[in-house]
């Protein structure tokens, strides 16, 4: 993949999963979270970071998905387009 193709993925997901930090952190507050039920240890600063990286994981997982079902058949056969069989 191409960088400017990589960019189209990964720059939208990443505005995704800053939306999400903010929605989710105003309701929740960080040093409420709890992991298998404990408490995490970890400063807010910490859960701030490892959950935006969580965020722009999935929201980048769901820009390549889309992507990836966005391809024309001309991309997935290389050009060639077969008929339908006849009954």
């Amino acid at each position: 993949m191409d960088a400017q193709r990589w960019m189209w993925t990964a720059w939208p997901a990443f505005l995704a999963a800053a939306v999400m930090e903010m929605v989710v952190f105003a309701f929740v507050d960080p040093l409420d979270v709890h992991w298998l039920g404990s408490p995490l240890e970890w400063s807010r600063s910490a859960i701030y970071t490892v959950a935006f990286f969580a965020f722009w994981l999935v929201m980048l997982l769901c820009s390549a998905m889309t992507r990836m079902l966005a391809r024309s058949i001309q991309d997935l056969n290389g050009g060639i387009v077969s008929e339908p069989l006849a009954d």
